[in-house]
């Protein structure tokens, strides 16, 4: 074994760390005799001295939670060093000494240390004086001897010494010995731990349980278990995941999972543990160690154990459409699963089938299943049934399994589906699950065959004699044919049978009669068995029944009975030949009549001619009063009830005779009310008899609602339909009585999109009238409308946009004689909203793509092509619009030109010039090919063409809609230098590329100047455009100063406000008259050369330059009284309403003055009136006092 070089400063920090624990607890009182030689015995100074005197030494090795145990002489030094992490040491240290008697002693410390990084990547050598500072170079360790109380030694070669290492046993120096002493193999007294053998392979998402298993041991009964794992991307690094003894033991990265349990430890008993991981992940894979801390008195055995788990992606699959099945008992049943697996190991697949019953959602039962070990299994309830082969699994191929069940039963109702289950088999040879998937569900519902029946006999309750009698067996209610035999019995006895294979028999009396073609016993179908008597007599007259058993075979020439019913007894009487019988019936033989059909009713008597009267009455149904509705007497007078009388001249019902026997009842358009039981009552007045003597016969009858089965559909085969294609909208009737000719209105609404209500768009009525609606006028123009009995088709051609929304149709059904009498509708439905949606026509429009470079010479004419490959199919019109982007300046895209889908052109902003409309013009060649003609090419054209190509269709009502665009590619434009031309791009004129800035007040006039570097050739003219950009707006042309002289306003309104003009030949000058707010920006100029070129000569620009960016600001002026008035909102709103206050004020004070005035003169005139009537009352009583006192006088 080899040992650590001298590392001074893990030798410092491993002292410094233990130093003062071996003072203060380890080594408190002395050891015992002999326990060290040298210095003070026990004392710890001495054992921490390095420089004390020569001693031997101990070394121990230390193993990742390994237990060690280091001996001197006759005594023992455990030293357990755990480092789990950097931020905790935990360390244990136990001293045992043997006295001289061989007794043992032990002294024990556990310690935690800090985050001091003492962890070394070897050994730690500790000996009486301290840490040995040259660990390892020592002749006394070269051999060690290992030992066990007890136990006999075998002597082992020095070179398995690691391995005593690696097992962690005790050591003890033996420096007389050259061999290493230990037991050979684990005893009954060795620990042992064992874990699950490995590899393991385990799916991604689903649980693995690893056993680990501790045996040997000494200490208590329970023992901890810590589990680490060893990545495979850091397979020495050891991770620690989870402890039964320090709920702290984890690392970060699988503390949250062990925290929420999706990782524990499960005890199975005290020295055997399950790691339990819920859902594995990938990053699980790696090599997992199940140690066990040491409780025993020795280092003896091993303490941990090792396996690999490799975390696989899951690629089992399972699929089963979902459906749902409705069967008959007895029926056979077929469901196929495909399930299939992609895993690189060698894995079983194994398939069941289960059955979830209803009610039972969380327990499913097993069917059958395809083990892993290709073997069926039934479950339980199916056991008998597939050893009689009803139930079975067949493998179809490679991934498919097929259910097969061959006669189904009630108890298979549920739901059905199908578990697919991957196995793999780990080294110690057993099988684990390792992925499950399950299918959808497949509902089964399974209709029970109604096996009970009932046993009904008809026949008359009175026969005549010497005529026939006739008694028929019925079975009812069963939904299938059974084997049946019946036992006919005539007051109590049997008289005759027939067995389910045919067989006839008969008593005595009765086999007589057969014999003489009196009596025949007779099966008529299946379910109906005959006994005929042809001549009854007196002696027929009794009570009958039938027993019917339902059978089944069971031995050769044997029956086993399954079930018997018995038929009520029916009392059948001898009856007297009697003058009349009454018989009613219908004259189609249909009990049944749908609302508005014509119901005739027949009542017919025999026996010997005469004079008859009848009458009918109704009962209604739920009802026991009858109604009266007609009567015919002896002469044929005919009499109608309150209800079927006559109604505007017209009458429901009819009574006619037929003949001397037979009167018929017809009403000619039923309603429901007319269902129930009609009565007939034949009379005959007879002249010996007190009265006259009745016959009466009954019948039920029923009258169907037209409105009960009455059903509209409305589809459409297009429901999503291209513009200007044609779509059809179909209204189907579905009734129980389509084999009548009902007249029917059917009526077509209609709902625009984006709308709330329905509008009527056609009406056909029950007579054939059209009548169109008056809203969207439209349809009338392009809608067809064909119309059957049960069936209306709207046909709309050249769909467009408001074609598109909501259609419904409503029916309406009317009685047959409607007609002519104008009667309401009898039933109406309406039917489902269905939704039509126009879409366009997905466009194929492509153009050519590639890049091409013309060079040509100055002033000539050139040509730029624009191929169309492929159109859309229709009746479609192109767009082409042209754009160019010049090379000298930063301007994006120019629009030269469009012509629209109707052939008008219209130029762009800039070409909007005589001189760039003469200069530019479009031409269609051909449908597939544009070409955009530039004349006299200059210097200011270069640059790149390209144009853009567009698909338009035109709908019914006028609207153009556009289908697609695309690009073509870019033909770049250069001028060929030959020549003059070459001379001239050497003059190239030159732009003052000078950065300016100016600021000006507003309302102030501003001069912006644009300078030639030099003033040219003098054949040479110039022209210069003036543009201005503003912060996010697009650049714009402002005027052009021509060559000519001529001034061309990019906007008629900038001709008051601005000015250009050449003030020098080397200056051109830009002049704003008066400055806004809204002026600031950027302004520059770009300036052309034209020379004369060609014969005839003509001016060509020849070359151009543009100027740097000049920035204005504008700033604003000083305010005026009056621009300060009209600029403040409040002011100007004083200023406004102020008038108007001060003179409503006026006018409220002069009404009040004047209303104050009318009071007072009020107040004045009524005061006059007062004191002259006071006057005139003082002057009536004086004239009154002065007459009574010459009365007095008088007296």
């Amino acid at each position: 074994m080899a040992f650590l070089t001298h590392d001074p400063v893990w030798s410092q920090t491993v002292q410094k760390v233990l130093a003062p624990v071996i003072k203060t607890v380890l080594f408190p009182r002395p050891l015992g005799s002999g326990a060290w030689t040298g210095g003070s015995a026990g004392s710890p100074d001495s054992l921490l001295d390095p420089g004390a005197a020569a001693r031997p030494w101990l070394a121990c090795r230390t193993d990742s939670l390994v237990d060690l145990i280091c001996v001197l002489g006759g005594d023992y030094l455990t030293l357990k060093l755990l480092f789990p992490s950097r931020e905790k040491r935990d360390i244990t240290l136990s001293i045992l000494n043997s006295g001289r008697n061989g007794a043992m002693r032990a002294q024990h410390l556990s310690l935690s240390v800090g985050a001091t990084s003492v962890t070394p990547p070897g050994k730690v050598c500790i000996g009486p004086d301290g840490i040995h500072p040259t660990c390892g170079i020592f002749p006394s360790l070269s051999d060690w001897s290992c030992i066990r109380p007890g136990q006999e030694l075998q002597i082992v070669p020095a070179k398995q010494q690691e391995k005593a290492w690696h097992h962690g046993q005790c050591h003890r120096l033996c420096p007389s010995s050259n061999h290493c002493v230990r037991s050979p193999k684990l005893s009954i007294g060795q620990r042992e731990v064992t874990v699950q053998k490995g590899p393991l392979f385990r799916a991604k998402g689903y649980p693995v349980s690893i056993g680990c298993n501790v045996t040997g041991y000494q200490g208590p009964l329970e023992q901890d278990f810590q589990w680490s794992v060893y990545l495979p991307t850091a397979p020495t690094q050891e991770v620690q995941i989870v402890s039964t003894k320090d709920s702290t033991f984890s690392y970060a990265v699988y503390a949250q999972r062990v925290q929420s349990r999706e990782i524990y430890v499960e005890r199975v008993q005290g020295n055997s543990v399950l790691l339990h991981i819920s859902k594995l992940q990938m990053k699980d894979s790696g090599e997992y160690e199940c140690h066990t801390p040491n409780t025993d008195e020795k280092y003896y055995g091993s303490y941990s154990a090792k396996t690999n788990l490799t975390v696989i992606p899951d690629t089992l699959s399972a699929a089963m459409s979902s459906q749902t099945l409705s069967k008959e008992e007895g029926e056979p049943l077929e469901l196929t699963c495909e399930a299939s697996k992609a895993t690189a190991q060698h894995t079983h697949l194994s398939v069941t089938w289960y059955l979830m019953q209803d009610g039972e959602r969380s327990q499913a039962t097993k069917i059958i299943s395809l083990s892993k070990d290709f073997m069926l299994i039934p479950g339980p309830s199916y056991t008998e049934r597939f050893a009689a082969g009803d139930v079975q699994l067949a493998k179809l191929g490679v991934t498919t399994f097929r259910l097969s069940i061959r006669r189904l039963q009630p108890s298979d109702q549920g739901q059905l589906f199908c578990e697919a289950t991957e196995w793999i088999q780990d080294p110690d040879e057993t099988w684990t699950l390792i992925t499950k998937k399950q299918t959808d569900h497949t509902t089964l519902r399974i209709q029970p065959a109604v096996r009970d029946f009932q046993v009904n006999i008809t026949t008359e309750s009175t026969f005549i004699e010497g005529k026939p009698l006739e008694l028929v067996c019925l079975v009812v209610g069963s939904s299938r044919d059974p084997q049946l035999q019946v036992i006919w019995f005539f007051n109590d006895t049997e008289i005759a049978r027939i067995d389910a294979g045919g067989v006839l028999g008969l008593k005595k009396d009765y086999k007589k009669r057969t014999s003489q073609g009196q009596l025949q016993v007779s099966k008529l179908s299946p379910r109906a068995f005959s006994l005929k008597i042809f001549t009854a007599g007196p002696e027929d007259e009794g009570t009958y029944r039938c027993a019917v058993a339902e059978v089944a075979g069971a031995q050769v020439g044997s029956w086993q009975v399954l079930q018997t019913k018995q038929s009520p007894e029916s009392h059948v009487h001898l009856r007297k030949p009697a003058a009349r019988s009454v018989v009613v019936f219908t004259k189609n033989q249909q009990q049944v009549v749908w609302e508005g059909e014509a119901l005739t009713l027949l009542c017919k008597a025999d026996g010997a001619a005469g004079l008859l009267s009848v009458k009918w009455w109704h009962i209604p149904q739920d009802q026991t009063q009858p109604e009266f509705v007609a009567s015919m007497e002896q002469d044929g007078t005919v009499q109608l009830g309150a209800s079927h009388r006559e109604l505007n001249n017209h009458s429901n019902t009819r009574l006619e005779k037929m003949n001397w026997a037979t009167f018929q009842l017809e009403i000619t358009s039923t309603t429901v009310t007319d269902s129930g039981t009609y009565e007939c009552r034949v009379s005959e007045r007879t002249w010996n008899q007190a009265r006259d003597l009745s016959w009466t016969q009954k019948m039920l009858v029923t009258v169907k609602s037209l409105q009960s089965s009455l059903q509209v559909n409305l589809m459409s085969r297009q429901p999503q339909v291209k513009l200007t294609n044609t779509f059809d909208l179909s209204c189907i009737v579905r009734a129980g009585y389509s084999d009548l000719k009902v007249p029917l209105t059917v009526i077509w609404q209609f709902q625009p999109a984006r709308a709330q209500v329905f509008h009527q768009l056609i009406l056909i009525t029950h007579n054939g009238t059209i009548e169109w609606g008056d809203f969207l006028s439209q349809f009338q123009r392009k809608t067809k409308v064909s119309q059957s009995s049960f069936r209306s088709q709207l046909l709309i051609y050249d769909a467009t946009e408001e074609e598109a929304g909501v259609y419904q149709c409503k029916v309406e059904v009317y009685g047959t004689n409607s007609l002519h009498t104008n009667s309401p509708a009898r039933a109406s439905a309406i039917s489902s909203p269905l939704r039509i949606v126009v879409t366009l026509p997905e466009s194929k429009l492509k153009v050519n793509s590639s890049s091409q470079v013309q060079e040509i010479s100055i002033n000539s004419n050139t040509d730029i092509e624009c191929s169309v490959l492929s159109l859309t199919p229709g009746n479609l019109r192109l767009a082409v619009i042209w754009y160019f982007s010049p090379i000298t300046t930063n301007v994006s895209w120019l629009r030269i030109l469009e012509m629209d889908q109707t052939n008008v052109v219209k130029y762009g902003d800039e070409f909007q010039t005589p001189r760039k409309k003469q200069k530019f013009h479009a031409e269609k060649v051909s449908q597939d090919l544009f070409q955009l003609h530039i004349l006299n090419v200059e210097d200011s054209d270069q640059g790149r063409y390209h144009c853009a190509v567009e698909e338009w269709l035109l709908s019914t009502n006028g609207a153009w809609n556009k289908l697609g665009e695309k690009k073509s590619g870019l033909t770049e434009l250069k001028l060929r230098l030959t020549g003059k031309s070459y001379e001239c791009v050497l003059t190239k004129v030159r732009v003052s590329k000078m950065h300016r800035s100016e600021n000006a007040t507003e309302h102030t006039e501003v001069a912006i100047h644009c300078s030639l570097e030099s003033s040219g050739s003098s054949a040479s003219l110039f022209s210069v455009t003036w543009y201005w950009n503003r912060e996010n707006s697009g650049s714009k042309m402002l005027v052009n100063l021509q060559h000519d002289g001529l001034l061309e306003y990019g906007e008629e309104g900038l001709r008051r406000h601005l000015h250009s003009y050449r003030s020098s030949p080397t200056d051109f000058v830009l002049k704003l008259h008066r400055v806004e707010m809204e002026d600031a920006g950027m302004y520059w100029c770009r300036v052309a050369e034209w020379q004369l070129h060609g014969n005839p000569s003509k001016w060509v620009n020849q070359a151009s330059d543009e100027s740097q960016r000049m920035v204005l600001t504008v700033l604003p002026s000083e305010p005026t009284f009056p621009s300060r008035i009209c600029s403040s909102a409040p002011l100007r709103y004083f200023l406004f309403v102020c008038p108007i206050v001060l003179f409503i004020l006026l006018l409220v004070s002069l009404l009040c003055l004047y209303w104050k005035t009318r009071k007072l003169s009020r107040l004045s005139l009524n005061a006059q009136n007062e004191k002259a009537l006071w006057i005139d009352l003082k002057e009536a009583g004086d004239r009154t006092t002065n007459r009574r006192e010459e009365e007095d006088k008088d007296n």
